[in-house]
């Protein structure tokens, strides 16, 4: 029996990712073929009881969220290239804290990011990271919903559920 795995998930309008997305599909396709550009919000362990979390989900009224980002980074020993937020990101916590409500108080901390070479699946050259550094990523990017998604053991995510954040 195939493992399935949830988390919650903030993907963007797709014209405030293609340069994001053509990145990652030159550099990463295997990772891209997986998964659209997003920003993790929750990953599955953190949403368990999932009843209680869909409960929060329903009932709240959360603004969208927006996001600043900064330069590209290395991280997993250089391996992985992500888009780190930058700042406070204090709508993105709010957020977080608001879907955890009774479940994680407060909850842990996760910094949003954009993982445009994932290492579990590429591998960052000194030569890919400056190519990569070259491009101009969007500074700002907004958040309308958060995604429900699933992936069953290697393959492609695909989204079950979507919660609208009021604009």
């Amino acid at each position: 029996m195939s493992k399935k795995r949830q988390q919650l998930t903030l993907f963007a309008d797709e014209k405030d990712t293609l340069i994001i997305e053509a990145v990652r599909n030159q550099f990463n396709p295997e990772q891209a073929a997986l998964i659209k550009a997003h920003v993790t919000l929750c990953r599955e362990d953190e949403i368990v009881p999932f009843e209680k979390v869909l409960k929060n989900l329903e009932s709240f009224n959360e603004p969208v969220v927006s996001i600043d980002f900064g330069e590209v980074v290395r991280f997993s020993t250089g391996k992985g290239i992500l888009l780190p937020g930058i700042g406070t990101n204090k709508p993105f916590h709010q957020l977080r804290k608001a879907v955890l409500a009774g479940l994680a108080e407060p909850p842990r901390l996760h910094e949003p990011h954009i993982t445009l070479m994932h290492p579990r699946n590429s591998s960052c050259t000194d030569t890919i990271f400056n190519q990569i550094k070259a491009y101009r990523f969007p500074c700002t990017i907004k958040f309308n919903a958060i995604s429900l998604i699933e992936q069953e053991e290697g393959k492609e995510w695909t989204v079950l559920r979507e919660f609208k954040l009021r604009g």
